[in-house]
């Protein structure tokens, strides 16, 4: 149903994607017919789907129509930098959500319980978005203290080893190149593990 309803859309929204391949590049109109012709995007849309579903059942995601690379490795070369940020995520939601749901289970109705299921409360509330936006202002444009985005500095360079990167910035040997990746995590794990966070401490 899922991918049903997404290729729907996706068929229904204005563009061309043999278009987005070429960039600004100005396709002849043969070979823009004979791109479309090589991608299938020329039959029917629900033969289009069925060969979809046909590739996906074997494993065959297709290819990206930017990166000209198979869908699964561009998942695999990704996932690994997910997986790490929902570690380090639930890492900091369960060594802070526990404590602060013991001591406000010990604490009952003092002013430090209120306070406490408040914020989480607060904290689970919270669009994800504004909170990472607020923390990116604060921290990255006025202190200074974390970058604004990306894994790792530019200054350091090196091949992966297993996708992620606090790992990888260790092996690699690069003075700082660990610090760098660790500071870079800061502000992502604080975002996403709110949420987890206050859930964590509230059913504690």
């Amino acid at each position: 149903g899922s991918s049903s309803i997404a290729f729907s859309f996706i068929r229904l929204l204005p563009g061309d994607p043999v278009m987005l391949m070429s960039g600004e590049r100005v396709m002849a109109p043969e070979r823009h017919a004979q791109v479309m012709h090589d991608l299938g995007l020329d039959r029917p849309v629900y033969v289009q789907y069925l060969d979809y579903l046909g590739n996906v059942v074997q494993g065959d995601l297709g290819s990206s129509i930017v990166t000209k690379r198979p869908v699964l490795q561009e998942f695999g070369s990704l996932f690994p930098a997910t997986l790490e940020l929902s570690l380090c995520a639930i890492i900091f939601a369960i060594v802070l959500g526990i404590p602060a749901g013991v001591f406000a289970a010990v604490k009952r109705g003092t002013w430090f319980d209120q306070s406490v299921m408040g914020v989480a409360l607060v904290g689970y509330s919270m669009p994800i978005f504004w909170w990472g936006l607020l923390l990116i202002v604060l921290f990255s444009n006025t202190l200074h203290w974390t970058p604004v985005s990306g894994r790792i500095s530019l200054m350091y360079f090196f091949k992966p080893v297993t996708g992620f990167m606090l790992i990888d910035s260790l092996l690699s040997g690069q003075a700082g190149a660990f610090k760098s990746a660790f500071v870079s995590l800061i502000l992502p794990t604080i975002v996403l593990g709110t949420i987890p966070l206050a859930v964590i401490a509230r059913q504690t």
